[in-house]
Parts: C-alpha cells; structure tokens; sequence
C-alpha cells in the first residue's frame, strides 16, 4: 500500500490547522481583514489538496474494481457505494473528501458573510461555525484511513499523528456553543470530552503499550510550534501588508488556550489504569470507563490550573468558597464527562476494527 494519500489528507488538516490558529492571531494582534489573506489562504488550501488526494483514491479504487480488482479495507477503509454503485470510495477518504467538499462550500457562505457585513472577527459566526465542523469532519476521515491500516507502520505514525489534529481543533467547534447559556463551560466541557475520548480510542484502537503517551507528545509539540507561529506569522504578515498591530498588546499566549496543556499527564494516568485493568484482568466492560473518568478529571483539573495562569490570575486551589467550588465542580465534570468519553471511545474503537477487520489479522 502507498501511504503518500493518506499523508496528503493529513498535510491538508496540518495546513488548514496552522491556517486557523494564523487568522485568530492576525484578528487579536492586528484586526482588520478581508476574505483575501494569507492566513485563509492557508486554511482553504489545506482543504483543498486533502479533498483532492481523497478524490484521486476514490477514482483509483472506482477503477481498480471495475477492472475486477476488489477493494482493499485496509485502503481508507470499507469500500462505500456511491451514487448507485456508480463509484466505489474508501470510507476514510469518502469522509475527508465531503468534509473538503462542504468546506469549500461553506467558504463561498463565507465570502458572502463578509460582503454583506464586512469585517469578521468572531469565531462563531454561522459561516464559520459550519466550516469548522466541515474541517473536523476531513480531520476525522483522516483518523479512519490511517486506522484502517494499523497494521503498518505507517499507519500507526499517521493515526498518532492524526488525533492530535483533531484534538487541537475541537476547542474551535465546542467555541459555538459558549454563548448559549448553558451552566457549564461548553469550551472546558469539549476540551475535557474529546482529548480523553480521543486519546482514549488512539489506545484500544492500537492496543500497543505508549500510544496515550505518544499521542500526548505529538500533540504538546504541536500546540509548541503554533504558539511560536502563529504570533510570528501574524506580525511579519502585518508587516507585509503595511499594517500596524495593536497598541495594547501585552506578550500574552496566543489565542485558543482551550487545548489542553497538561495532556501528558493525563495520558500518563490513562496508560498506567489501562496496563494495571489489563494486567489483572478487569472486564473490558467498565475497565474504559474507569479510565475515562480518572482522565477526565486530570484533564478538567488541569484546565483550570492552565486558564487561572493563562489569564494572569492565582491558581485556582485556595481557601476560598469560589476556589473550593470550582474544583468540586471541575471533579464533576471531569467524572462525568471523562466516562462518558471512555464510553464512546471503546465504542468507536470497535467501528474502526470492524471498518477494516484485515488489518488485524494481518498483524497478528
């Protein structure tokens, strides 16, 4: 198997990752923007070459089946039909290559937003909110390629490579729901949900010792390099086009402190549970579960300590009523949450066995 096209998708969702973080940081160092700029250069590029590398594997495997080859699950997944039989596509690159496409789409929502009201610099607006759940959705057909071929290396990397994108992304779509009034953080509830059910999933799905911790790693690498780039594309961006940056700026951390920061940690607890319930032989029933709620509850304790220092205030653990509050509540949350990620995790993981069944049998 060729793994060129899985890694195309997944240097799109790299492209389109680091183009967001750009545009946030241009919006809060320096403001003004149009439809037109580089940073939405780099995000719609990055949809489009992983919508055209999942379209190129949906006309070679449409092909090679009419020619009477039979499609390989292994190959992006279970083979979908399409349009009455009329094409044949990978379930992993039929995902990416919709979510490109409707991105795409959305984008022209977009251009029209802001001919309509100009200057944009929400994140929740409707165009916007419906290209981020379009960018998740080729995200997550780039975690199902790369789990469908688990059974080679390459596979492996990609998949490890693959959920921190995810990871990284969530914070933007769970951003939608911040203003709805819910009693809860919807941007601490997401982040605590998908990092643990994500990394989680990682687990089962390739039931080797260190991928929690590996995924860990790539993802704190990740948030490093786009906390150096962004800022810095930003102000040489600015200085381009002429444009100057704001007055107030005061050296704080770029924008989207909702990634989780002390995932290591987590990952750390949820590798420890998983070798201990495996090692005695605790049921597979509630042993993912478990593991979720205790990730959970470090990943939601850890996002106060990160948002208290983020925003220059004192650690969230005192001897106030407020403090004391908090962390109950963040322990509830984290519970709650962590095993209802561990949950759907297990169950995902079962869905991306059964999409590609081959790939465990062949690494046996």
């Amino acid at each position: 198997m060729n793994p060129a096209p899985a890694y195309t998708v997944l240097a799109g969702t790299l492209m389109s990752l680091a183009g967001i973080h750009w545009d946030v940081q241009w919006h809060v160092d320096v403001g003004p923007d149009t439809f037109f700029t580089l940073p939405h250069l780099m995000l719609y590029s990055g949809s489009a070459i992983a919508g055209i590398a999942s379209l190129v594997m949906v006309l070679r495997v449409t092909s090679a089946q009419r020619a009477g080859h039979p499609a390989d699950p292994a190959v992006g997944g279970s083979p979908v039909r399409v349009l009455g039989g009329r094409f044949t596509a990978p379930l992993g690159y039929l995902v990416a290559g919709t979510g490109a496409a409707l991105f795409l789409l959305y984008g022209l929502l977009d251009l029209w937003w802001h001919s309509l009201y100009g200057f944009d610099a929400v994140l929740d607006s409707p165009p916007h909110v419906a290209l981020f759940i379009s960018i998740s959705l080729t995200m997550v057909g780039s975690v199902i390629v790369f789990a469908a071929a688990r059974a080679q290396p390459w596979g492996r990397i990609g998949l490890v490579a693959g959920i921190p994108v995810l990871i990284m992304f969530t914070p933007l779509t769970t951003n939608a729901f911040s203003r709805l009034g819910l009693p809860i953080d919807a941007r601490l509830a997401g982040s605590v949900f998908f990092a643990v059910c994500l990394v989680l999933m990682g687990a089962i799905t390739l039931r080797r010792r260190r991928v929690a911790l590996s995924i860990a790693v790539v993802l704190g690498l990740m948030q490093l390099f786009l906390w150096w780039f962004s800022p810095w594309a930003a102000r040489v961006y600015a200085d381009y086009v002429g444009l100057p940056l704001r007055d107030n700026l005061v050296g704080v951390p770029p924008l989207l402190p909702s990634i989780p920061m002390f995932m290591l940690v987590a990952a750390l607890v949820i590798e420890g549970l998983l070798g201990l319930g495996r090692r005695r032989g605790w049921s597979a029933r509630w042993l993912p579960q478990l593991v979720g709620a205790a990730g959970g509850v470090v990943v939601s304790l850890s996002m106060l300590v990160q948002m208290s220092s983020l925003s220059g205030g004192a650690g969230p653990v005192g001897r106030s009523a407020a403090s004391v509050t908090a962390v109950v509540s963040d322990v509830l949350l984290g519970l709650t949450l962590g095993a209802l990620a561990g949950f759907l995790a297990a169950r995902f993981a079962v869905l991306l066995h059964l999409n590609a069944p081959a790939a465990d049998q062949e690494g046996r």
